[in-house]
């Protein structure tokens, strides 16, 4: 699943190509909203909140959506040729000299933008809020640190502690803090996790780029400490990366450490 400075990204590039523009164009290919049309609306922006983006048009309307682990919101010159099948296309908006297609993108909801905070009301607080205060960074702390002995990676992806962290993020945050990601929340700093957390989303996202890096390295093979380094190595010692299964069920991911650089526990093989 796209980590929040992703899908951050994606959104400032559909509001780039959108913002201001009247549709000339706007349908929906999926049961729920069929049968409604927004050509004549006018995008006024674009934005998110953690994963979840925000598109909103005039007359105080939003559509809701999710990149979940396959969608994505592509941007084409108008008359081009789409570069993912047409049938994957579930949203598709369409102005004089762009179109913005969403494919696969996942709970599309229409609902009154003044009412779109009721959907994400659950979140922790967005790492990437433009008005990020103490407040905001002493709340994610708290909620980090509500139960101790949760494995610090799951508390890190539940978006309800805070709104943003995904795989790469969870597994490079562990080691930077110099624990393994199954370490009991109580034995990290809860607060530094959080500062860690917005530094390394806030870095990325501002610096415009789709390529992630935690190491400010942006070769192939420099990028990220620990996370699919199984083959190089660690980054910062050499030694043996390995890699372990987090989670269960839906929330299961592999996920990277470096025995010799994070202390602490994690499976066996």
């Amino acid at each position: 699943m796209p980590e929040g400075d992703t899908v951050y990204l994606v959104a400032k590039r559909f509001d780039r190509a959108m913002a201001g523009k009247t549709l000339l164009r706007g349908e929906f290919r999926v049961p729920q909203l069929a049968t409604v049309d927004l050509s004549g609306r006018t995008v006024r922006g674009v934005g998110t909140v953690g994963k979840h983006l925000f598109t909103r048009f005039s007359g105080d309307l939003t559509l809701h959506s999710h990149l979940m682990m396959d969608g994505m919101w592509d941007v084409y010159p108008a008359g081009a040729k789409w570069r993912r099948p047409g049938h994957h296309a579930r949203v598709v908006l369409a102005a004089d000299d762009v179109q913005v297609i969403g494919f696969r993108v996942h709970d599309l909801k229409l609902v009154a933008t003044p009412k779109e905070h009721d959907l994400v009301a659950h979140l922790g607080p967005d790492l990437l809020d433009p008005h990020w205060t103490d407040e905001h960074a002493a709340r994610a702390a708290a909620a980090l640190a509500a139960d101790p002995g949760r494995e610090l990676g799951l508390a890190l992806l539940d978006q309800r502690v805070l709104a943003g962290v995904g795989n790469l993020y969870k597994c490079e945050i562990a080691f930077l803090l110099g624990v393994t990601p199954w370490t009991p929340v109580s034995e990290v700093d809860a607060g530094r996790a959080v500062a860690l957390a917005r530094k390394l989303l806030l870095g990325n996202a501002t610096a415009g780029r789709f390529e992630q890096s935690t190491t400010g390295h942006l070769d192939r093979n420099r990028k990220n400490w620990v996370y699919e380094r199984t083959r190089q190595g660690c980054f910062r010692c050499g030694g043996k990366v390995l890699v372990r299964t987090q989670g269960h069920d839906v929330q299961q991911r592999p996920t990277w450490f470096c025995p010799k650089d994070q202390q602490g526990p994690y499976p066996p093989q």
